[in-house]
């Protein structure tokens, strides 16, 4: 398996089928998604006052130094833990005795982090984490004609741009419409058809050279018209991705524009600036 960077097909973030947040300034969606992005700057500022210093450290970082927030894996080790961050490498906490935070090896998580020292006893950074969010994380998982109706085909609602592949993993935000039962879960899934993944692309007569995925959505039929942030993470790793793959499509079924399909070319690495949200009311399996 040969690990890959991928950058979407068009200077956008996706191919031109793809655009999901071309809205009239008076639309009710458009004033949403200001909204929220208003909020990302709000919690940016929240986090500097505790960030502010004029004191250097010996390597050029200040303690008001902070980084935008990116896409992460825990990386569990003995009572403690370090992250590999798709962008910074290997980081070490240097506030890991953080009792309100519980690592989980292998999580995806979003943070945002002071960096303190560079090449730190084996680590890329040694960093302060100042925040960190939770994502969904799951594989991709086989699709055929006995699970199709599990998977659900219901539309997602997700702004351009905020579907990136980083670190071996496809990570999305989306816009979910929450659940009226509080015990119900949504459920989000990558998939890809069983058949393709078992025979080689040249064998099965879609010669194109892309691995073809869908995100398939399940909301039971219970939407209560509320909308939150979802925050999910797929991991790639297992894709037989070979030096002949051209790069990954996704289908998708979009609220706005229905069915349809991303282009995610095999280049360098696209980590995109991610929207920094509350996380904390998205109900997903």
């Amino acid at each position: 398996m040969q690990r890959l960077n991928f950058c979407s097909a068009s200077d956008t973030g996706y191919t031109k089928d793809y655009e999901l947040t071309i809205f009239t300034k008076t639309s009710k969606r458009t004033l949403i998604m200001k909204r929220l992005h208003w909020l990302f700057f709000m919690m940016c500022l929240a986090v500097l006052p505790a960030l502010q210093s004029c004191d250097d450290l010996d390597d050029g970082y200040s303690i008001g130094d902070f980084s935008y927030p990116n896409w992460s894996t825990v990386r569990v080790k003995g009572n403690t833990f370090y992250l590999e961050s798709d962008t910074w490498g290997t980081l070490w906490p240097i506030n890991t005795n953080m009792g309100w935070y519980q690592p989980v090896d292998g999580q995806r998580i979003i943070t945002i982090f002071n960096p303190i020292y560079d090449n730190y006893e084996g680590y890329d950074h040694a960093v302060k984490i100042e925040k960190i969010w939770h994502a969904l994380t799951k594989s991709v998982e086989p699709l055929t004609s006995e699970n199709d109706e599990e998977y659900g085909n219901d539309p997602v609602f997700i702004y351009k741009g905020d579907i990136t592949i980083s670190g071996g993993y496809m990570n999305i935000i989306f816009m979910q419409n929450l659940p009226k039962n509080s015990g119900t879960k949504h459920r989000i899934s990558l998939v890809q058809r069983a058949e393709d993944a078992e025979v080689p692309l040249a064998e099965e007569g879609n010669d194109d050279g892309y691995i073809h995925l869908e995100l398939r959505y399940n909301d039971y039929d219970d939407l209560s018209g509320v909308r939150a942030p979802g925050l999910v993470s797929f991991n790639l790793k297992e894709l037989n991705i070979t030096s002949e793959t051209k790069g990954i499509k996704l289908k998708l079924n979009s609220e706005v524009n229905d069915e349809v399909e991303i282009t995610f070319e095999k280049q360098s690495d696209n980590s995109a600036k991610v929207s920094n949200l509350d996380f904390s009311k998205m109900q997903l399996k």
